[in-house]
């Protein structure tokens, strides 16, 4: 029994010492983000390609997103223990997508509560059995079921935590950029953590309403923040002038596929034509713009 004990102490403590602790950035005060690269989720980078991180409090930490696959999520497990001895009370998942949610499962224990838009239950439930017939084919990762992790805690409207001496309001959107957005304001520092409502240099990919999304940005843009966190992308610190390309490019395919459908053209032809002038100002426009098209076309069509 004792040499038993002592294996499996051995074989724990390489586990753990396995494990290299993701690269973070501390942006401001208590806020860290490990910034992806952009890239299309693939076999290579394992779909780790979002911005994700974690807020420290005096009492515990916020875990922001964690991560495109379960080793990700552990590496930024392990950063947070490089970082504080404060105890992770929180894991906020932003929206559905698999590169925000495929690390859940490092967080998943005693004292941790999840917490999500009142849908993104229902999207995981709707996607995830997808989601991991992909996972090993697109992202050469295995997944089983205890990784798409529900929420035990849902927004409705807002929610507030507090991490110790640290506030954080929860917002739930309606469907923008999906139909579970979810942002993070910390009233500490002035920082709004948007998530995947904003794209920085990588081209906005839609999966809920065009004009949703941007009737929630020209709200949100009347607000003054010291940083915003977008999904993809650097730290903004010109709110909102670094805004305008994500709105010009989304009002583009506005106008255009509204003048498409007022002169009776089909959703072939705007694949084709709609949005090209936005091409040479964005990262991967030929891995998601015919896919934007197609997409705000069905909405559109039935105005």
């Amino acid at each position: 029994m004792k040499h038993l004990l002592l294996g499996l102490l051995v074989f724990f403590s390489q586990n753990t010492l396995a494990v290299t602790a993701l690269s973070v950035t501390e942006i401001t005060s208590g806020i860290f983000v490990h910034f992806g690269n952009h890239e299309l989720p693939n076999k290579t980078n394992h779909g780790a390609v979002a911005n994700i991180g974690f807020i420290v409090g005096d009492s515990c930490v916020a875990v922001i997103d964690t991560g495109g696959n379960p080793e990700q999520g552990y590496a930024l497990k392990k950063a947070i223990e490089q970082t504080t001895d404060k105890p992770v009370c929180y894991v906020i998942n932003t929206h559905v997508h698999p590169d925000h949610i495929y690390g859940n499962i490092a967080f998943k224990q005693k004292g941790v509560k999840f917490i999500g838009h009142k849908k993104l239950a229902r999207a995981m439930a709707t996607r995830g059995a997808y989601y991991i017939e992909k996972a090993n084919e697109q992202l050469d990762i295995k997944l089983q079921e205890k990784h798409i992790i529900a929420p035990d805690k849902e927004v409705k409207k807002h929610l507030f935590i507090d991490l110790g001496g640290r506030k954080l309001r929860l917002t739930a959107h309606p469907t923008a950029h999906t139909d579970n957005d979810l942002t993070v304001f910390d009233q500490k520092t002035n920082t709004l953590w948007m998530s995947d409502l904003l794209f920085i240099e990588h081209l906005p990919v839609i999966d809920g309403s065009l004009k949703g999304w941007l009737t929630e940005l020209n709200r949100m843009e009347k607000h003054h923040y010291q940083y915003v966190v977008p999904g993809h992308g650097p730290v903004v610190t010109d709110w909102p002038k670094s805004l305008q390309p994500e709105k010009h490019y989304l009002n583009t395919l506005l106008v255009e596929i509204r003048e498409m459908l007022a002169q009776g053209r089909f959703i072939e032809e705007a694949i084709e034509t709609v949005g090209y002038s936005e091409k040479d100002k964005w990262k991967l426009f030929d891995q998601f713009h015919k896919r934007n098209v197609t997409t705000a076309f069905a909405e559109l069509e039935w105005e």
